[in-house]
């Protein structure tokens, strides 16, 4: 064996054979891996276009599949590590070899003889003897190599794959913005009473956060574990404005030039615009829906704005509430911006008699981890247990998921814990689907990612009950991919599942935290070990829906600005900014300061993520999760028959068959948004 591939077997972004062994890698390995990767796929390629006998799916989808999914699951490993412990060599080099990577994709998403083979595999008279994953399969290729621009000439073709390349490396700049933005501020406190109201536990991570810079005092961030607890309590109003200030010119033209995405956002709405016309489309929200369950953007604009009619009125009497309540009991006459969450904690205190902080001492982490296992293990038949893996920090955990008789189904990692260096918010990814080679089936394995709050002194960490709801909401992603029973590549898990309906699991799993049968067993006082008493359960279940109108008509901001973003937008008829400005007249109802750049600028789902023209999803999604929720409402909130049923029709199926039949198997019929109304009030139950 000669020095270069002796060089290439210690990578360990090339060691396929267990786990990723993530405390060995470098940035120095993810060149050669990347580029190693590459050229093995690329001669995978060229063998199997060129071969001379037709294509079938042992000569021809396998090796192809099997090679990319080596590169799919090193080039996973760098880009979950950038975004969990992101230094600066490491994203130096996940940025030198994004563009390869992107590269290698449109090439591959544009090469007419893959192309051709894969519509002789949809043409051959053996194509209605293959199973429904397969069919699904090829027929999602064909779709997708015509959605690349396989079928345009040449010189549209270079164009196509320039403006890809392009934009990854866009969308990564608008990422490493907002990071970079985030992480940058901090705000030091030496006046206790400036901190009045403030949670213990985040006052003790902020006087850490200080000695850590060797400074007196508090350290204040913009991380969620400090920023909305400080925006929810802080007393001193004047503090609030600063920090909400801060948070909503992130990334903007008010902070640090480099760190501007003004110009990124121009330029991917631009780009993602000549992208669908050169495919023939009239706008990118047009191409984002072609593979999802929405027909056209008229039929989502009606969607969202059918909702927006039926919510805003809520909205509308929430915020007259608020108002009134800002006033007369705080003396606000004023309600800005930055009062809603704390005048909304005092209400909600006020009215139901009760605080997040009380209910959070219910939650440490332990106690939350055995009831959301309970529930998943009494539903879907499964056991959780924890086993050991290399990990990328000590406080990730690792578990093992296991059948009624004791048979691995899949594993997945556990990283719950704001730090540094780490992206904000919460998610899911794969770190390896489920796929089958000749008889060996290869497990799914998945990263469930949050931003909590760690453990302070010798307490446990404890979880907000949002947090817990944010929990049950990505460990649903991760069902999604670990029970999946289809080992076809690109239709396993949640691959080929339309992204307006990829939140249906996620969402479903919420409505357990609202369940007595679920919190009863999943809560004990971090300081007594008594369980959550059922008068707090009743007050909290009492103010379920508080604000639901105002937090309903929020979401819809979010999916009217981004489809309009990406459909009708004429950029030299406005700006981004104006945009967000005239979707928020329209259907906001919280005052925003004129310098708030919140929505477009740190709008990281549609410029850095995959929900461009898709953020209705969420919506779209709710109204089929209340529905099959509502399911177990009539046969027994931990009825093993209907999870047995949920697991066998939605999350086994994978994207093998549309979501929408896969939901009509499930609850007999097709989905209506009466649920959805009802679980947020909106509706006489």
């Amino acid at each position: 064996m000669n020095a270069h591939t002796d060089s290439l077997t210690a990578n360990p972004l090339l060691d396929f054979s267990g786990l990723p062994r993530f405390p060995d890698i470098g940035p120095e390995h993810v060149g050669p891996a990347v580029d190693a990767l590459i050229a093995d796929a690329r001669a995978t390629i060229e063998r199997v276009a060129t071969l001379a006998e037709p294509p079938n799916w042992d000569n021809f989808v396998q090796p192809l599949s099997d090679t990319l999914d080596r590169l799919g699951r090193s080039w996973g490993q760098v880009a979950h590590l950038n975004a969990v412990v992101n230094t600066p060599a490491l994203r130096e080099a996940y940025n030198a070899n994004l563009q390869k990577v992107t590269s290698f994709h449109t090439d591959l998403a544009q090469d007419e003889r893959l192309f051709r083979r894969y519509r002789a595999l949809a043409d051959a008279s053996g194509f209605a003897s293959l199973d429904a994953a397969r069919k699904k399969l090829i027929d999602n290729s064909v779709r997708d190599f015509r959605l690349s621009g396989a079928e345009l000439s040449d010189e549209k073709k270079a164009r196509f794959k320039s403006i890809e390349e392009e934009l990854s490396q866009l969308s990564s700049r608008f990422e490493d913005n907002v990071l970079d933005a985030t992480n940058d501020y901090g705000l030091f406190i030496d006046d206790a009473a400036k901190l009045s109201g403030i949670p213990d536990d985040v006052l003790a991570a902020a006087t850490k956060a200080a000695k850590e810079e060797n400074k007196p005092g508090w350290k204040l961030t913009l991380r969620a574990p400090c920023y909305y607890p400080a925006m929810q309590y802080a007393d001193d109003r004047r503090l609030r404005e600063t920090l909400y200030r801060a948070y909503a010119t992130r990334a903007s033209e008010f902070g640090k030039a480099d760190w501007d995405n003004s110009a990124l956002i121009d330029r991917i709405v631009e780009l993602r615009q000549e992208s669908a016309a050169l495919l023939g489309y009239k706008s990118y929200a047009e191409v984002s829906l072609v593979p999802k369950m929405a027909r056209d953007p008229a039929e989502v604009l009606t969607f969202l704005r059918d909702l927006g009619s039926r919510a805003k009125p809520f909205a509308e009497r929430d915020m007259a509430e608020l108002r009134a309540f800002a006033r007369d009991r705080l003396g606000l006459s004023e309600l800005a911006a930055w009062d809603i969450p704390y005048a909304s904690e005092k209400l909600r205190q006020e009215r139901y008699s009760f605080s997040d902080l009380e209910v959070k001492a219910y939650f440490p982490e332990d106690r939350v981890l055995g009831g959301m296992f309970r529930v998943v293990e009494t539903i879907f038949g499964v056991t959780i247990r924890a086993a050991s893996a290399p990990l990328w920090h000590p406080s990730v955990r690792f578990f093992d998921v296991l059948d009624r008789e004791g048979a691995a189904v899949g594993q997945f990692y556990l990283d719950l814990y704001a730090r540094a260096h780490k992206r904000g918010g919460a998610w899911m990814d794969n770190a390896i689907n489920r796929r089958r080679s000749g008889a060996k089936v290869q497990r799914p394995i998945a990263y469930l990612i949050c931003n909590f709050s760690t453990p302070v002194d010798d307490k446990p960490a404890l979880f907000t009950h949002d947090e817990v709801t944010t929990l049950f909401h990505e460990f649903g992603h991760a069902l999604n991919l670990l029970l999946t029973q289809v080992d076809v590549p690109g239709v396993s898990g949640l691959e080929g599942v339309e992204w307006d309906a990829i939140e249906l699991p996620s969402q479903f799993m919420e409505n357990f935290c609202w369940e007595w049968d679920v919190l009863k067993y999943m809560s004990a006082h971090v300081d007594t070990g008594e369980p959550l008493p059922r008068p707090l359960f009743d007050k909290m279940l009492a103010a379920k829906n508080f604000q639901s109108g105002m937090q309903t008509v929020r979401q819809l901001e979010f999916a009217l600005f981004d489809m309009h973003l990406h459909h009708d937008f004429d950029a030299e008829a406005g700006s981004a900014l104006e945009l967000a400005r005239k979707i928020q007249l329209e259907i906001a109802v919280v005052p925003r300061p004129a310098d708030d750049r919140g929505l477009p600028h740190g709008f990281s789902h549609i410029f850095a993520g995959g929900y461009a023209a898709g953020y209705y999803g969420y919506k779209w999604a709710e109204v089929l999760s209340a529905d099959a929720y509502s399911s177990f409402e009539e046969e027994g909130v931990l009825s093993p028959a209907a999870g047995i049923r949920f697991r066998d029709e939605v999350l086994a199926r994978g994207g093998s068959r549309p979501a929408l039949e896969s939901f009509i198997a499930f609850r007999g019929r097709a989905p209506q948004i009466d649920a959805l109304l009802r679980h947020n009030g909106m509706l006489a139950s």
